[in-house]
């Protein structure tokens, strides 16, 4: 059974929560869990990752997938939450994964709706980051 709900005709859509779960971020979004097999992948742009993302996150601009760039190695071979500011880029990315064969979903609200319901954002070095 995936752990993936699946939408009409496309890749399936989590929650924040859901999202931070799936990708071991725990209750509070910062610990990782044990078990957790998913990498949350963010498609935001560079300056927009900058400025802040959740923690463990994987970055890869919907830009560079759109033009054929390949995973990360630390997203290759695993399912994939993707995370953008507000969930139209994540829906589009995962739509994108999922032809290319990837077990992908989007995460509803993005980085907007994890911010809201108090999971971290980090800027580089680790500090209190903002969602551009």
């Amino acid at each position: 059974m995936s752990i993936f709900r699946r939408g009409r005709g496309g890749p399936g859509r989590v929650t924040v929560q859901e999202a931070a779960e799936r990708t071991g971020r725990g209750k509070n979004g910062n610990t990782p869990e044990s078990g957790a097999g998913a990498v949350l992948l963010d498609v935001r742009e560079p300056y927009e990752w900058q400025a802040g993302h959740a923690p463990g996150a994987v970055h890869l601009a919907l830009s560079a997938l759109s033009a054929g760039a390949g995973l990360p190695a630390e997203a290759q071979a695993r399912p994939l939450v993707v995370i953008c500011r507000s969930g139209n880029r994540s829906r589009q990315a995962a739509e994108l994964l999922a032809a290319r064969g990837a077990e992908a979903v989007d995460v509803i609200g993005g980085m907007r709706d994890w911010a809201e319901a108090g999971l971290p954002v980090v800027d580089p070095r680790g500090g209190n980051g903002t969602v551009a």
